[in-house]
């Protein structure tokens, strides 16, 4: 952890990995909120830093911080946003070939993963989303589109983001939802927070879920001569099976 002055009330504290940076970032909120931090105005991570701003004596909270032992975040610190996905999104024939899977499998692998907020950035509630395995990292497209839809889900390298309006970018488009990113009429006016966690959840599979789930009850708690004998024994009463 290296603590760098910046201009007269800021300080910069560089870290080595994403993992460190979030969990600093907790731990000077809850400094915060504790009383333990002298004034601090903002606390604003970013991939590798966090930045403290508006900080009376910048050199004094340096040396409070410095050699501090910051415990790790755990899996089940923040809230929970969950996002629903039509995972439908143009480069996902694309991902599927860079990972080495079927499209249905793309959808599968990105759902199961455990997403956290590392911090905000390009456009008013992006969130930079950080969880997926490393294995599954892709590159951005080698050319961008001028025009990304609102609600478009897309991976560029460590990272999972969701655009919150029309805008041009190179991530690559996997999936699409129809979640408001950013709404001003709304407190607060983003959806995410650096320290949320995400849950991805796919409408086709909740769809196929409810399908089965239907069925089986069907069978299970139906008449005698109702959907669950048709289901049990592929034929129906004044149906011709095919």
């Amino acid at each position: 952890m290296r603590a760098l002055p910046v201009g007269l009330d800021a300080l910069l504290i560089e870290l080595d990995g994403a993992a460190e940076t979030a969990a600093l970032h907790a731990e000077l909120l809850r400094m915060r909120e504790a009383g333990q931090l002298p004034r601090v105005r903002e606390i604003v991570p970013a991939a590798l830093t966090v930045l403290l701003d508006g900080v009376d004596d910048p050199r004094a909270l340096a040396r409070q911080l410095a050699g501090r032992r910051v415990p790790a975040l755990p899996d089940s610190a923040g809230e929970v946003i969950t996002v629903p996905v039509h995972y439908d999104g143009e480069d996902l024939p694309a991902v599927a070939a860079l990972w080495g899977v079927g499209e249905d499998e793309v959808a599968r692998i990105h759902a199961a993963a455990q997403y956290r907020v590392a911090f905000s950035g390009f456009a008013p509630g992006f969130g930079y989303l950080t969880g997926l395995d490393q294995r599954f990292h892709v590159p951005r497209r080698a050319v961008p589109r001028t025009s990304v839809p609102a609600g478009s889900i897309a991976l560029a390298g460590a990272y999972t983001g969701i655009y919150p309006r029309s805008s041009p970018g190179g991530w690559q488009l996997i999936g699409r939802t129809d979640a408001v990113l950013w709404d001003p009429a709304r407190e607060p006016a983003a959806l995410f927070a650096p320290g949320h966690r995400v849950r991805f959840v796919s409408m086709e599979h909740r769809v196929e879920h409810r399908m089965e789930h239907s069925v089986e009850h069907r069978a299970e708690h139906g008449s005698e001569h109702g959907a669950e004998h048709r289901v049990e024994h592929g034929v129906a009463h004044g149906v011709e099976p095919r």
